[in-house]
């Protein structure tokens, strides 16, 4: 039953905050050494301000479109300045009404949210359950293929009720997980009148709509060079005010250069991604402090089932010649050579699809490949490659990003390659890509196998198995098994926690036969930051607010 509702639109205020932005934008960038600001070694605006904080990252944004990322980087500018119904306060995993009074299930498929009164966007246009429906309509109907919208696999329809209040209609009953994936990449409100309804919209446009309503409003937009926020005084949701009115962000394309800067106070935070010699290094430091937090970082190969060796599209397309080659892959790499070799222990082995710490992790893939007990084995690997009859070297494809998972991407990978080739079982051409071409590329069939890291968007088991194993998933890769799809849908809306926990780790064991991933290591999230920086808060709830920070 959607209604139309009028809305309060001030096309002055929208004009006024374009105008602003440009003329913010003119000069974040280019202001020289001695005019307040200096220029860092990496072309990157460095101040030393109270009421300014300086934050570095080597993360890339893809774009700042809900409905067209479903990345970190690009995430993490969300998370400061579009709004959420439900959100994860500060130190928990779990959800409450953000800019929402009230959320709850009001039948067994329904999910009724309730608005706080008075909600605007930054220029001035309120903020209404037609936004909210418009929000989700939108991500279902451009389903893009780098964004989020398989997160909304259970969700049939919204309704309107009135201003305030919005019904999720949802297809499978007593649905566990919706209420968390309303705090996900799939969750940033965004204003009708500026998004466009059927396609993205370009970064610039947003910004100059001053389509936000988080603790943060983006007065400059620099695209992957910087990023000046404002703080929002509109804002009423969970995460209370900004304590610290400026923020400013710079992406460094060297990690080498972020470490410096951040050592030598030219910034005051680096947040991802710095080496782990870099870490090691800055742990020593008296002018800086290491912190550390609870980590649901995962790194694994994916392979695409269509265009791998054997794979279903190839000349030589054989289910169980593609199959050995995964098989012999999680049977040759050495986690806990990458761990220590290339992470210094920053990063520990993963056996699991669901990551040690999260309710239903297990350690299927330990007792499945190499020595079953964790372990690489080049002689388990040949003999799965001759049962299938597999020639051997296998000529593989694999490619990784050289600028999103940090810097010791590199050696992370040329370290697998050599672990696959050591024997002989495996060539391997090892290629590289920048993220935000790799982004488009991985999902077009371009790479046979590659590096993927995942930032987990909810603390649940359940975004470690949806986004990844459900037929139409956001990795792409052509993967489909109906049984594993079905208990992945069955685990979100069975309401006993045992029985739910027993699914959880049957759906790993299934996934273990198949390999349409081989995750290897799994990391803690890290921030640096100055002596004289405050609330630096790395939390189980995986999101980096710069709302809490402050400087002297």
């Amino acid at each position: 039953m959607a209604t139309s509702f009028t809305r309060s639109r001030t096309a002055g205020a929208l004009a006024g905050a374009a105008a602003l932005t440009l003329a913010v934008a003119g000069c974040a960038s280019t202001d020289e050494p001695g005019d307040g600001d200096a220029t860092g070694t990496d072309g990157a605006t460095t101040s030393s301000g109270s009421d300014t904080i300086l934050i570095g990252t080597t993360d890339k944004i893809t774009t700042i479109d809900p409905a067209g990322s479903y990345d970190n980087g690009s995430f993490a500018v969300m998370n400061q300045v579009y709004p959420f119904l439900l959100n994860t306060p500060y130190g928990s995993p779990d959800v409450e009404p953000d800019i929402a009074e009230s959320a709850e299930f009001v039948s067994p498929s329904e999910y009724q949210v309730v608005l706080k009164e008075g909600l605007t966007f930054a220029n001035g246009n309120a903020l209404t359950a037609s936004d909210v429906k418009f929000t989700f309509d939108r991500m279902v109907g451009i389903n893009d293929v780098n964004g989020p919208a398989s997160l909304l696999y259970n969700l049939d329809s919204v309704d309107v009720v009135d201003d305030l209040t919005v019904v999720f209609n949802l297809k499978s009953e007593n649905d566990q997980v919706f209420p968390q994936i309303l705090s996900s990449p799939a969750g940033p409100i965004v204003d009708e009148d500026v998004f466009a309804a059927d396609a993205l919209t370009p970064d610039q446009e947003i910004v100059d709509g001053q389509a936000f309503a988080g603790q943060y409003t983006i007065a400059a937009y620099d695209f992957n060079n910087v990023i000046e926020y404002t703080a929002f005084d509109g804002y009423q949701g969970l995460l209370g005010p900004a304590e610290t009115e400026t923020v400013i962000v710079n992406y460094y394309a060297d990690a080498s250069n972020l470490k410096l800067e951040v050592q030598e106070g030219q910034i005051d935070v680096a947040h991802r991604s710095l080496s782990a010699t870099d870490i090691e290094d800055l742990q020593g430091s008296e002018d800086v402090t290491v912190h550390e937090g609870p980590g649901g970082e995962i790194r694994y190969i994916v392979f695409n089932f269509n265009t791998q060796p054997y794979g279903a599209a190839t000349a030589e397309a054989d289910p169980a010649k593609a199959l050995a080659v995964r098989q012999a892959v999680a049977s040759l790499i050495d986690r806990a050579e990458l761990s220590e070799q290339v992470y210094k222990g920053t990063y520990t082995p993963l056996y699991s699809y669901v990551p040690d710490g999260l309710t239903g992790a297990t350690e299927s893939l330990k007792d499945l490949y190499g020595d079953g007990a964790g372990g690489p084995d080049a002689a388990a690997a040949a003999q799965l490659l001759e049962d299938a009859g597999v020639t051997t070297p296998v000529a593989l494809n694999l490619q990784y990003s050289d600028d999103h998972y940090g810097p010791s991407s590199g050696d992370e990978y040329a370290l697998i390659k050599s672990q696959l080739e050591a024997d002989g079982l495996f060539s391997v051409n090892l290629q590289t890509t920048e993220w935000v071409q790799y982004s488009k590329d991985r999902s077009s069939d371009v790479y046979p196998a590659y590096q993927l890291g995942w930032f987990p968007d909810y603390s649940d088991a359940d975004n470690y198995l949806t986004p990844f194993f459900l037929i139409e998933n956001f990795l792409a890769n052509h993967y489909e098994n109906q049984e594993v799809n079905d208990l992945i849908l069955e685990q979100a809306v069975t309401v006993d926690p045992a029985e739910r926990q027993a699914k959880i780790e049957e759906i790993q064991d299934k996934v273990a036969q198949d390999l349409s991933t081989v995750p290897y290591l799994q990391g803690a999230q890290v921030a640096v930051a100055g002596n004289d920086v405050d609330g630096v808060t790395l939390d189980a709830s995986f999101k980096f607010r710069y709302g809490t920070l402050t400087k002297g």
